[in-house]
C-alpha cells in the first residue's frame, strides 16, 4: 500500500516492528509530519509484500536537535531557503544602495529619499498584504514578491554597470521593493503553520530569529561591502538581484496548500471584499484582549525606545570617545545577542506563562538602554546592546509562535499584517522625535525614559488584559496531540478532527492525489 495520510508517507520514514506473537505483531510508523501510527497487520501489507525490518531489528534515524526539528519537513526546507535568500538580498541592498548613491554624487538628502520611498511602499501594502494572504495561496505571494525584487534590482544593476543610472531610478526601485516587501511578512506568517505541526513552530520562529540578524546585519552587508570595494556598487546590486532570483526559485518549489478559510460565493467587487477582510482583522484584534494589549504595549515600547537606540546611540558612543568602528561593535552585539537568544529559545518548549514572559522580557529588555546615558565605557555599551538584542528577539520568537497557534488560520494573514503595520508606523515617528527630545531634556534623561518606561507599560498590559488567567486557560507549552487514525469505509486511514485555536474545531487535513493537501 503506497499512500499518504496527513503527512505520513507509506512506507514510512521510521518503522519499528514490535516483538511479540505473529498474530499480534504491530508496526509503529513515524511520518514526515512527525505523527505516529500503530497499525495491525490486517490494515496493511504483509511482510512479503512490503520491505521491512527483520524481526527484532529497528530502522531509525538520528534525532535532530530541537532547534533544527523543522528541517525534517521538505516543504519547510524550501520555505526557509527562500526566506534566507530574501534576507541575504535585503542585507546586500542595505550597503549596495548607500554606496551607489555616493557613487552618483548624492548625499544624505538623496539617501533619505531612497530610504523613505521603501518605507512608504511597505506601509502602503502591509494591510493589503494581510487580506491577500488570507485570500490567495501564500506560495504565489512569496514568489511574486521575490520576482518583483529580483527584476527591479536587476534593472538598476544593469543601468549602474552601463553608466546610465540616476538617483530617481534607485528611488523608484526602492518604492517597488517596499510595495512588494509589505506583502511578504503576512504571507510567510500565514504559510508557516500550514507546513509544520504545532510542536515545530517555536523552533521555526527561532531559526528565523537566528537567520535575520546573521544575514541582514552581518553576511549581507559584509558581502556587499567586499563587492563594492573589489568591483563596484553595480556588482553589489547584481548580487542583490541574484539572491532575490534564487529566493524566487525556492518559493516556486513550495507545495500547493489550500486556503484555510471559506471565501463564500457572495457577489461584489474584489476591492470591497478586501476592505471587508481588513475590517474583520481589526474587529478580531479589538475583541481579543491579549492581542490588543500586547500590540498597544509593543507600539508604545517602540515609540519610546527605537528612536534613542537608532538615532542617539552613535552620539553616546562618540561622547565615550568612540567612533564608527565602536558603533559598529554595538550594532553587531545587538544582532549577535538576538541570534544566540533565538537559537536558545528554539531549543526549548514554549513557556507555560508565555504571555507574561513575552511582555516582561520585552519590557525588561529595554532597561540596558539606560547604560548608554550613564556610562562612558564602551565595553559596557557593547554588553548592554547584546542583552537588549537577546531580550528583544526572545519576545519576537514567542510572539510569532503565539500568533500562529492562537489566531484562527482564516485570520492569521490579516492579524500578522496589523502587527507589521503598527511596527512600521511607529518606528519613523520615534526616530523623528528622538533628536528634539534629547535636545530638550538631555541625552542621559532620554535614555532613562527609553529604558525605564517600557517595563511599567509591560506590567500594565499584563494586568489590564488579565494575561495570567488567559494563558492558563489556553496552554501552549504542549503541542496539540496528533489524532489517532480511524478506519474509513474503504479501509484507508483518516485522521480525526483536532481542536484548533482557542478551543475551536478546524477540519483535519488529509493528503489528496499528487501529494497535495486538501481540506476535508
Amino acid at each position: 500500500m503506497i499512500g499518504v495520510v496527513d503527512g505520513l508517507s507509506w512506507p514510512p520514514r521510521d518503522v519499528v516492528k514490535s516483538a511479540g506473537p505473529a498474530r499480534g505483531t504491530r508496526w509503529h510508523a513515524v511520518g514526515e509530519m512527525g505523527c505516529e501510527l500503530s497499525v495491525l497487520p490486517s490494515t496493511m501489507a504483509t511482510d512479503r509484500d512490503r520491505p521491512g525490518p527483520v524481526e527484532g531489528t529497528t530502522m531509525t534515524t538520528l534525532p535532530l536537535p530541537r532547534a533544527l526539528q523543522p528541517l525534517r519537513h521538505p516543504a519547510y526546507r524550501w520555505l526557509v531557503a527562500s526566506m534566507a535568500l530574501s534576507l541575504l538580498s535585503s542585507g546586500l541592498w542595505i550597503v549596495a544602495v548607500v554606496w551607489q548613491v555616493v557613487a552618483l554624487g548624492g548625499g544624505p538628502a538623496q539617501l533619505s529619499l531612497v530610504s523613505a520611498m521603501s518605507a512608504i511602499g511597505m506601509l502602503a501594502t502591509t494591510l493589503l498584504g494581510g487580506a491577500l494572504a488570507d485570500r490567495v495561496p501564500q506560495r504565489r505571494i512569496l514568489l511574486a514578491v521575490a520576482l518583483v525584487q529580483a527584476g527591479s534590482v536587476g534593472v538598476v544593476a544593469a543601468l549602474s554597470l552601463g553608466g546610465l543610472l540616476v538617483v530617481w531610478h534607485l528611488a523608484a526601485v526602492a518604492l517597488a521593493g517596499g510595495l512588494a516587501a509589505g506583502l511578504y511578512y503576512p504571507a510567510y506568517s500565514a504559510l508557516l503553520p500550514a507546513l509544520l505541526p504545532e510542536g515545530d513552530l517555536l523552533a521555526a520562529n527561532g531559526l528565523e530569529g537566528v537567520l535575520r540578524p546573521v544575514l541582514v546585519q552581518a553576511a549581507g552587508p559584509a558581502t556587499a561591502a567586499a563587492l563594492v570595494s573589489a568591483l563596484s556598487p553595480g556588482a553589489a546590486l547584481t548580487a542583490t538581484a541574484l539572491a532575490a532570483l534564487c529566493a524566487a526559485g525556492c518559493a516556486s518549489a513550495l507545495p500547493h496548500t489550500p486556503l484555510r478559510r471559506e471565501l463564500g460565493t457572495a457577489g461584489g467587487s474584489r476591492v470591497r471584499a478586501l476592505l471587508v477582510d481588513v475590517g474583520e482583522g481589526f474587529a478580531y484584534l479589538v475583541r481579543t484582549p491579549w492581542l490588543l494589549a500586547t500590540l498597544l504595549f509593543a507600539s508604545l515600547m517602540l515609540l519610546v525606545m527605537i528612536g534613542p537606540f537608532e538615532v542617539l546611540v552613535p552620539f553616546a558612543v562618540r561622547d565615550a570617545g568612540g567612533g564608527a568602528p565602536e558603533h559598529a561593535w554595538v550594532l553587531a552585539a545587538f544582532g549577535v545577542g538576538g541570534a544566540v537568544a533565538s537559537l536558545a529559545v528554539a531549543s526549548l518548549r514554549l513557556p507555560r506563562r508565555y504571555l507574561t514572559v513575552m511582555n516582561l522580557v520585552w519590557g525588561l529588555g529595554c532597561v540596558p538602554l539606560v547604560v548608554f546615558g550613564l556610562t562612558s565605557r564602551l565595553w559596557v555599551m557593547v554588553v548592554a546592546a547584546a542583552v537588549a538584542g537577546a531580550a528583544f528577539q526572545v519576545g519576537m520568537v514567542i510572539w510569532g509562535t503565539l500568533l500562529q497557534r492562537r489566531v484562527p488560520p482564516a485570520l492569521l494573514g490579516r492579524v500578522s499584517s496589523l502587527d507589521f503595520f503598527v511596527s512600521l508606523a511607529f518606528m519613523p515617528v520615534s526616530m523623528a522625535l528622538a533628536g528634539p527630545v534629547s535636545q530638550l531634556i538631555g541625552l542621559a534623561a532620554t535614555f532613562l525614559v527609553a529604558g525605564l518606561v517600557p517595563p511599567v507599560l509591560a506590567v500594565v498590559a499584563i494586568v489590564a488584559a488579565r494575561m495570567p488567567a488567559d494563558e492558563l486557560a489556553h496552554p501552549l507549552d504542549r503541542p496539540t496531540p496528533a489524532p489517532a487514525p480511524v478506519a474509513a469505509g474503504d479501509g484507508q486511514l483518516e485522521p480525526a478532527p483536532v481542536s484548533a485555536r482557542d478551543g475551536q474545531l478546524e477540519p483535519a487535513r488529509v493528503a489528496a492525489r499528487d501529494g497535495q493537501l486538501d481540506p476535508v
